[in-house]
């Protein structure tokens, strides 16, 4: 039997460490806490490395954005809402760096009920074992009442939430609705429904014409929403892994048909407690193969989206 082959180390080819290209720096590296302790300088201290560097990009994305005058579109699942990052969102629209939100049914139902009762997100398991899980009559009740009214007069679906609330004589919590204040702000907001998805389209009072009549309406006013995206504009899909990219993926579409190919330039970022298929390819990636840049910022909610709030704030405030 023959000796196997043995690759000859002694003619190897070898390059100075001087010309091979590096991707990590010694200036890169993290700093301890020194006598500065605050935030701006927690967020000097951070590694300039991976999610750390595309954290910083973000930022300044939203920053320049706004100081560009384009829109800053933050799509929203329910599950940022019921983890209180409410008032962080309510910040930024009345800082006038949020221009416009999107969200899904579920978003819209935990900020109703947060702005009526001061409290949200049942024991679905409990109420699951004897049928009453999602069956609560005030809010299904008056989100499908107003989403009615909404057909009758011509609204999207998240004006009708918005006025329904301004109408209510006793909200417990009205400064926390993100829709309410939106609509107090002036920033454009839009809710997006699955039929058969949410609690509220198992209640009597549900009206599936109403539901898709101004379901449509916002899918249409989110569409044009998006045309200020170009050349600087930013979205942030945060928590939805399913109904806001595809949303998403249509409107801008539909924004690009009717704008020749416009718009472009603009940076995206999918903000999620895990990867999800449909927020990379839908969100991060297609959008920004014309032109931009996608990123992926991968924490919790109740930790990710307040850090990337206060770095934003900051850096407008020239504390960076």
């Amino acid at each position: 039997m023959s000796t196997p082959r043995e690759a000859d180390l002694s003619k190897v080819r070898t390059v100075p460490v001087s010309v091979r290209p590096n991707k990590v720096r010694a200036q890169d590296f993290a700093v301890p806490p020194a006598d500065d302790r605050s935030f701006a300088a927690f967020v000097r201290s951070l590694p300039d490395v991976l999610k750390a560097q595309d954290f910083d990009r973000v930022v300044e994305a939203v920053v320049q954005a706004r100081r560009a005058g384009r829109a800053v579109i933050v799509m929203l699942g329910g599950h940022v809402v019921k983890t209180g990052i409410g008032p962080l969102l309510v910040d930024l629209m009345r800082r006038g760096i949020v221009t416009d939100l999107a969200m899904n049914g579920s978003a819209a139902i935990h900020d109703y009920e947060i702005a009526r009762f001061g409290a949200t997100s049942e024991d679905v398991a409990a109420g699951l074992r004897d049928g009453t899980f999602g069956m609560a009559d005030e809010t299904g009740r008056g989100l499908n009442d107003a989403f009615t009214a909404g057909m009758s007069n011509g609204w999207g679906m998240g004006e009708s939430v918005a006025r329904a609330l301004e109408a209510s004589p006793a909200l417990l919590h009205p400064e926390l609705s993100i829709i309410l204040q939106a609509r107090t702000l002036g920033v454009g907001v839009t809710v997006h429904a699955a039929l058969g998805a949410e609690i509220i389209h198992q209640h009597p009072a549900a009206n599936g014409a109403a539901i898709g009549d101004t379901s449509h309406r916002d899918f249409r006013r989110l569409a044009a929403s998006i045309e200020r995206l170009h050349d600087g504009g930013v979205v942030l899909n945060c928590g939805s892994a399913v109904i806001m990219p595809e949303v998403f993926l249509k409107a801008l579409t539909v924004a690009r048909n009717l704008n020749d190919g416009h718009p472009t330039g603009f940076v995206t970022c999918d903000i999620d407690m895990q990867r999800h298929y449909r927020p990379h390819v839908n969100v991060v990636q297609r959008p920004t193969v014309a032109g931009g840049a996608g990123y992926e910022l991968t924490g919790h909610h109740e930790i990710m989206l307040p850090l990337l709030a206060w770095a934003i704030v900051d850096e407008i405030d020239g504390r960076r």
